[in-house]
């Protein structure tokens, strides 16, 4: 270790096999990826879409008619411009032979490194934190009105029907623990 090292850097787990000439195996040692562009097209149109697709058409509407498609174009122009700063960000050094980066942080170190790794870590776990919030109370609603319609068949539509959400919020919670979202490119 020289004198400018890091002492305290903590370097990832990585498993690769270097098998030079296998059809198995990308240049960096690990199993090839198979995706192609309907995959990548596939998998670009759920994670910009999403649920927020849902309330898209009244969120427009509340806009108005100049406001909303510029609204809309704006956005499409963010994710754009983020799109191909993440895709710049894949390979480090050399676009061609550099080193792979598999993650977000792996491609803010490569770039950045230091404090802004850190900055970058907190903001993105804060973030998963919060959505994981925001989906455990709009399904556990979802599924109260559910409940609630079901409800209202079977008992008529002048019955109270009070249901707690807090049984549902515990279950959605406790089920999406068993699937923690990663960060990977």
């Amino acid at each position: 270790m020289t004198m400018g090292e890091n002492k305290h850097q903590v370097q990832g787990f990585d498993v690769s096999l270097n098998v030079p000439g296998s059809k198995c195996f990308d240049d960096d040692g690990r199993l090839k990826r198979t995706g192609t562009v309907w995959t990548a097209s596939a998998h670009i149109i759920t994670a910009v879409i999403g649920s927020g697709v849902l309330s898209l058409a009244w969120a427009t509407a509340q806009l108005g008619w100049i406001a909303g498609p510029t609204v809309m174009f704006l956005f499409s122009f963010v994710t754009y411009y983020t799109s191909t700063l993440l895709a710049a960000c894949y390979r480090s050094g050399d676009p061609d032979s550099g080193k792979r980066n598999y993650t977000y942080m792996d491609a803010v170190r490569a770039n950045l490194g230091g404090f802004q790794v850190k900055v970058c870590g907190a903001i993105q776990y804060m973030n998963l934190f919060g959505v994981a919030i925001g989906y455990t109370i709009a399904s556990s609603i979802s599924m109260v009105a559910i409940e609630r319609s079901n409800c209202f068949h079977s008992k008529g539509d002048n019955s109270p029907c009070r249901v707690s959400s807090n049984p549902y919020m515990i279950a959605v919670w406790c089920d999406g623990n068993n699937f923690l979202p990663n960060s990977r490119f």
